[in-house]
């Protein structure tokens, strides 16, 4: 899976929240990936993409809410998120963008 175009489709975006600020002070960040990846796909592209080490990956499906739009009630998507850990002096600055 050397195909970077295909790399950008498992990797969707970073997400900058308060927990992830958090994460990022033990040398994590955290991305919102495709429902249907994992682990070894999730790292080799994170290598591939950014140049760095990934020591870990770890991953969370949570699942949609029900919401209600105009009236109606409906099913928000599933997000897929991975905690990836880099190795000691490696490092991803996601406030740049890709």
């Amino acid at each position: 899976m050397t195909d970077k175009a295909a790399l950008y489709d498992v990797i969707r975006k970073p997400i900058i929240t308060e927990k992830a600020t958090m994460a990022s002070e033990a040398n994590a960040v955290v991305f919102e990936v495709a429902i249907d990846s994992t682990k070894p796909i999730i790292k080799e592209a994170i290598e591939t993409l950014f140049g760095v080490k990934v020591k870990a990956v770890n991953t969370t499906i949570t699942k949609g809410k029900v919401k209600r739009f105009r009236g109606k009630p409906g099913v928000r998507k599933d997000v897929k998120k991975a905690y990836v850990t880099l190795e000691e002096g490696n490092t991803i600055d996601v406030t740049t963008g890709l």
